[in-house]
């Protein structure tokens, strides 16, 4: 059997101390075991939802995308 070898990287990172008092706070009762463990947790849940919404991003819904589209057919510009 192999075992996964991944080891991952940390790098430090310094936050104010009143803001991470507020994490502690924040975080009792949750499990996590540390600051740097939650903090992690909660940087993961943002990014994720901000690079799905990028992916959900459109210039135009498809309904105008067909608008634009007919009338550059009526203007002659596509075929």
């Amino acid at each position: 059997m192999s075992q996964n070898n991944h080891k991952v990287e940390y790098t430090t990172v310094s936050i104010p101390k009143p803001l991470a008092e507020k994490i502690k706070e924040r975080m009792k009762g949750t499990g996590f075991s540390s600051v740097s463990a939650y903090v992690t947790y909660v940087l993961r849940q943002v990014l994720s939802s901000i690079e799905e919404e990028e992916r959900n991003k459109q210039a135009f819904t498809k309904e105008e995308e067909e608008q634009v589209k007919q009338r550059l057919r009526d203007l002659g510009y596509l075929d």
